[in-house]
């Protein structure tokens, strides 16, 4: 049986995109074809599951009814589980994975464990930084400056920076880019994966009638992205092959 794969995307910051993230993973997984379930935990309403509704379920991180429906069935099938970390939750969502022993599962190898801590601009985030890389013994650490929010890196001096950044043992810095506003905004309208907007489709995988140019923006910002995911050798973290993949260079 293949060995079960969590990636927790979150921060304890609102704003910073961590869902747009947690978006560019699914559909980085679906169209390396490799199976994939999602939890969003903006419980009730959600924001992953408006983009991702077949695959993505709205839980509640605090409820241990919620946390027994994503722990206790790891072993599906399906090879990754995606959670959304709702904003301010990430340090409580890893407490809480200490303390039902998930961390001792994949320090003992038992589970692949990733954490993508979306970072904010400002000083406080060193804090976040330190806290959250308590819990990473055992776990894939990713560090990801989003510039979606025209986010500026970072408002310390490059001693500081250095000193949070690169004492932190197997941690992995990505980028992920700045997405013209017009593109986001009609991806946010059209209520519709990334792949799905780009392929000119609606939200049932119906046909559409997407802007070509804006359609554009988005193919190579997503292709940007990818490229930062095949970097860090993503596929193979999820025990699958990189498809090779024509467009953007």
């Amino acid at each position: 049986m293949t060995k079960p794969v969590v990636i927790v995307v979150g921060a304890d910051k609102g704003g910073v995109g961590k869902t747009t993230v947690s978006r560019t993973l699914l559909d980085y997984f679906n169209t390396n074809n490799v199976q994939t379930r999602a939890f969003d935990t903006e419980s009730p309403r959600g924001t992953l599951k408006r983009f991702h509704p077949e695959m993505t379920e709205i839980v509640d991180m605090t409820a241990t009814a919620d946390q027994m429906k994503i722990f206790d069935t790891l072993n599906s099938g399906l090879s990754v589980t995606v959670i959304d970390a709702r904003a301010g939750l990430l340090s409580p969502a890893l407490a809480s994975l200490r303390d039902i022993g998930f961390l001792d599962a994949a320090r003992s190898g038992q589970i692949t464990f990733a954490v993508f801590h979306i970072l904010g601009s400002s000083i406080a985030s060193r804090d976040e930084i330190a806290e959250t890389a308590s819990f990473m013994t055992g776990a894939t650490y990713f560090l990801v400056k989003n510039f979606m929010n025209d986010t500026q890196f970072f408002q310390w001096d490059e001693s500081t920076y250095n000193s949070y950044f690169h004492r932190i043992k197997n941690a992995t810095e990505l980028t992920i880019p700045k997405l013209n506003e017009m593109a986001y905004e009609q991806v946010e309208v059209a209520s519709v994966p990334f792949v799905n907007f780009v392929a000119n489709k609606g939200r049932h995988a119906d046909a559409a009638n997407h802007s070509f140019v804006l359609r554009g923006y988005v193919r190579h910002w997503l292709a940007n992205v990818w490229r930062e995911y095949d970097r860090i050798n993503l596929t193979d973290l999820a025990g699958a092959k990189s498809v090779t993949r024509g467009g953007e260079k």
